[in-house]
């Protein structure tokens, strides 16, 4: 049996390129998927093109490592960039088109706009991480305009993020279906991530820890128990792993991500934590 080489994946660089791709798709009737990444692609995110593909007939996946939701702090300028990599793996996925606007094309001179969502973003990451989650809603909200797709898909590791998404979706009537896929792990428990590159043997050695930790924590509170003494036991055991500083463990509503003293519905355990300089985020469901 011959094997063919995978179809190159269109590449999109500015927004007339793409609206004229999906119109196309639109004319002849076919669903459309967008995928929104910042590039530095890992099996999580083709995981979000396969689903893509089987749940619609074109996917678009967007590549923008979006500058407005790094704090000056953060690793904006050493965040992993590989687009020919990127492009590669996905034509190997069988994806359709490749977004890759500029800075220019999505915050034009005198940009002045922002969407931000309340609630959601006072807990967990969100006061850790001041505009942040400002930042990547307006720009998850410029390219559901942009593409206007049928569907779009997250990854639930940034489950916060999903649920920001989810609400200002809602709020704003945007007419695109948001599906979370849940998150894809090593054989070792560890969340895939494009950070976990920056993580050195030892520290790779130790990460999956954290996955360790929410599982005995999600287990502990299941049965209604108090959320306290699980979530300080599970600290404990993240400090003595080498874990530091843990930012939150934490268990809380699943939708509306209010901290929980006891579990009496759908919750998630949710944790960031840095190892050496790497910070690490994860989640699981009770």
């Amino acid at each position: 049996m011959s094997s063919h080489p995978p179809s190159p994946v269109a590449r999109l660089t500015d927004l007339p390129a793409l609206r004229a791709q999906v119109g196309a798709w639109r004319v002849a009737e076919e669903s459309v998927a967008l995928v929104p990444t910042m590039g530095a692609l890992h099996e999580g995110h083709l995981m979000l093109v396969r689903q893509a593909r089987r749940s619609c007939a074109r996917v678009v996946v967007s590549i923008f490592v979006n500058p407005t939701q790094f704090a000056p702090t953060e690793d904006f300028a050493q965040y992993p960039r590989d687009t020919e990599r990127d492009l590669a793996l996905l034509a190997q996925e069988g994806a359709d088109a490749a977004y890759l606007p500029d800075v220019s094309t999505m915050y034009p001179p005198g940009f002045a706009t922002t969407v931000s969502v309340a609630g959601l973003t006072d807990v967990l990451c969100g006061p850790l991480r001041p505009g942040h989650f400002a930042g990547v809603a307006t720009v998850v909200t410029k390219l559901l305009l942009q593409a206007l797709p049928n569907r779009a898909l997250f990854g639930e590791k940034d489950y916060q993020q999903l649920q920001v998404i989810r609400r200002f979706v809602r709020d704003l009537d945007i007419p695109v279906v948001i599906e979370g896929v849940p998150t894809v792990r090593e054989e070792d428990g560890l969340a895939l991530s494009s950070r976990n590159q920056y993580l050195s043997a030892e520290e790779r050695a130790v990460a999956p820890r954290l996955h360790a930790v929410l599982t005995r924590v999600a287990e502990a509170v299941r049965d209604g128990s108090e959320t306290a003494p699980a979530l300080a036991e599970g600290r404990a055991s993240l400090d003595a792993a080498g874990f530091g500083p843990v930012q939150y463990l934490s268990v809380n509503d699943a939708e509306s991500l209010a901290p929980l003293e006891r579990v009496d519905g759908p919750a998630r355990v949710l944790a960031a934590a840095y190892l050496g300089r790497t910070r690490l985020i994860d989640n699981i469901a009770v």
